[in-house]
């Protein structure tokens, strides 16, 4: 099997690695942070993902992969590097691209055998070229050439499920100029035995933003057809149902909530449409969606203020802060944009989440972390279910009426059904569920 270098330990990098090294191939993942690296190395993993950390120990323990931050030692005889590291949102949207040059830079001036590199990190159209043209100055400065090439590879995990996303991928996209190292790259996901779309450098990297940012679209479809169904007595749940049945539709990214978030949304919309205007061309859709997702958080305290009046000292309770269940990534999270317009109104803010209250405590200092819901009903003045884990959904909605001294519910992710919720003695506030126009049938 092949010899792959990751360069990246970060969420993709490091499924990237791991399920490689599961495939049976030569996996050494690298990072220039030295505390990760000996966290891996002692077993403790960086980020939750539900699966990752078995198949971690056991590829580690089968010599099949290994974590370092030295450079020399991942590269040598590696047949392929994989450039996984971070891509963050500039000022304006874009694309921070400083980690693909140092690995970039690094590659070019470590290896000496033909090599080929893969970008992994979601990268702006055009950053294969740059990445190219980077190694090839940086080898004519050191004086021999080097021989290479380079090949997109966007990825397309989803955080909570994306060990079986690696595993079982609706689809593996390459781009290259070379169509021989393509074909490299894709014998390593031939026991997959999934479609393979080989394009050019720039349409594979395209095709990640244009993935991403429609499936956003959607989510922000529905979530204005909710606020409409609010208005008009609709409910969207059953809306959404009905366009799902027909086949051109589907009943994918038709939940309607608070919106989206996390690592990729938020990021990659930003930055296809700041691409957009730097080459002249318009967009309003992408601006659009984007206004749209904002609004959905603002819509909560909206709500709030209309059932509780004045939100100043009022105690609301928060389940769910991460930006969705199985994940510990609270990154552009819903809950942490309510928090903070909640707390700008003067809320004292109580909350639980099964995996997220850590990372949440930093960023948030005065929010009261709770070690399970029925704490974070306790005095509420309201409660507020931004993330559906599992464990939300068969929680003892009778005791966390008794805990409340104000029995109000926004449940912004439709978890839960609002006949039953009323006739404990609730008001219920949803998204989109015009039948139960915000609480007013049970005030």
């Amino acid at each position: 099997m092949s010899k792959i270098c990751v360069v990246g330990t970060g969420y993709v990098g490091l499924v990237t690695g791991t399920c490689f090294a599961d495939l049976g191939n030569d996996v050494v993942c690298l990072d220039v942070n030295e505390t990760r690296i000996n966290n891996l190395n002692n077993g403790k993993m960086p980020i939750y993902e539900p699966g990752l950390e078995q198949v971690v120990s056991l590829n580690k323990k089968a010599g099949r992969l290994n974590f370092t931050t030295d450079y020399k030692l991942a590269l040598d005889k590696a047949d392929f590097a994989f450039i996984a590291v971070g891509t963050p949102s500039g000022v304006d949207g874009e694309a921070d691209l400083q980690f693909v040059r140092s690995a970039a830079e690094a590659i070019a001036e470590i290896v000496n055998h033909p090599i080929v590199v893969v970008n992994k990190s979601t990268v702006p159209v055009g950053t294969g070229d740059w990445v190219a043209d980077i190694i090839k100055k940086r080898r004519t400065v050191i004086g021999t050439p080097l021989e290479f090439s380079v090949v997109s590879n966007p990825e397309f995990l989803r955080e909570g499920s994306a060990l079986s996303d690696f595993m079982e991928p609706d689809r593996v996209v390459l781009g290259s100029t070379n169509r021989e190292a393509a074909n490299k790259v894709a014998q390593l996901y031939s026991t997959l035995r999934c479609p393979i779309l080989v394009t050019d450098l720039r349409t594979a990297e395209m095709i990640k933003y244009a993935s991403n940012a429609f499936l956003a679209t959607r989510i922000s479809f529905i979530n204005e057809i909710a606020n409409m169904c609010e208005e008009m007595g609709a409910d969207v749940q059953e809306v959404a149902m009905g366009m799902g049945y027909d086949n051109r539709i589907g009943h994918a990214f038709l939940d309607a909530g608070l919106g989206w978030g996390g690592s990729c949304f938020p990021k990659d919309v930003k930055a296809l449409a700041h691409m957009a205007v730097l080459h002249g061309t318009h967009p309003q859709l992408l601006q659009a969606v984007m206004d749209i997702n904002r609004n959905q958080r603002r819509r909560v305290i909206y709500k709030l203020r209309k059932a509780l009046g004045n939100l100043d000292e009022k105690v609301i309770g928060v389940l769910g802060l991460s930006f969705k269940p199985n994940t510990d990534d609270i990154r552009e999270a819903p809950a942490l944009e309510i928090i903070h317009l909640l707390e700008n109104e003067g809320a004292i803010i109580r909350a639980y989440d099964p995996q997220a209250m850590e990372s949440t405590s930093e960023v948030f200092k005065r929010v009261i972390m709770c070690e399970n819901p029925y704490k974070v009903a306790e005095g509420a003045d309201a409660l507020v279910l931004a993330t559906e884990w599992n464990e939300f959904k068969q929680i003892d909605l009778k005791r966390i009426y008794d805990l409340m001294r104000e029995p109000i519910i926004m449940d912004g992710r439709n978890l839960w059904d609002p006949e039953k919720v009323i006739s404990l003695g609730f008001k219920y506030f949803g998204v989109g569920r015009g039948a139960y126009p915000n609480g007013e049938n049970n005030a």
